[in-house]
């Protein structure tokens, strides 16, 4: 029979709000991934890159130093005795000083350079165009920052030291190779530190 109504059709009007919302919810969704996403590269305690965006954001630069024969510097920090804080005032009074460190430091680099916290009380700066002596410089400038940096927990004013070490991104570094090199430099100077 042609031309009889289907009668199990669905009419146009419904079926295209419910495509709309469907579309809306989706497009929701495709945000809130997104939006997980880039905070899984962040440090949730210091609102920096963790480790994992530190490194990925490393492995861009060091790919554009290979490219470009650009100059770029890896600066390393680890906070001093910093164990000792979390034993007598607590670990939120450790949390209040780390918070403070990640502050600093990014207040005190340029917007294309990139800060991190790797882990529990160590920090990583990647600077652009610097040369081996202004990096020594830099380096020593975020150890005396760190130094000045005061957290008051309590009614008790808290500070800690930094030990701070530096590399030169090299062509043909992995974002591992550079992080080892930077490490080592820090080690080296918190030896010296220590009079070991």
């Amino acid at each position: 029979m042609t031309g009889a109504p289907d009668r199990g059709a669905v009419p146009a009007a419904p079926l295209l709000a419910e495509v709309s919302k469907l579309k809306a919810e989706l497009a929701a969704a495709r945000a809130r991934i997104a939006e997980l996403e880039a905070r899984a590269d962040v440090d949730p305690l210091t609102d920096i890159l963790n480790r994992r965006g530190f490194e990925r954001e490393l492995a861009r630069s060091l790919a554009h130093v290979k490219r470009y024969g650009s100059k770029a510097v890896l600066i390393y920090l680890d906070l001093d005795d910093f164990k000792s804080v979390n034993d007598r005032h607590g670990h939120a009074a450790g949390d209040a000083l780390l918070k403070g460190v990640a502050a600093r430091l990014t207040r005190h680099v340029r917007a294309s350079d990139v800060t991190g916290r790797l882990g529990g009380d160590e920090f990583a700066v990647m600077m652009w165009n610097l040369d081996m002596a202004a990096a020594e410089a830099k380096t020593r400038e975020m150890e005396t920052l760190i130094a000045k940096e005061r957290v008051n927990h309590g009614g008790v004013e808290i500070s800690v030291g930094a030990s701070a070490g530096f590399a030169a991104l090299e062509k043909g570094h992995t974002a591992a190779q550079a992080i080892d090199a930077a490490d080592k430099s820090m080690y080296a100077r918190k030896n010296a530190r220590r009079g070991t």
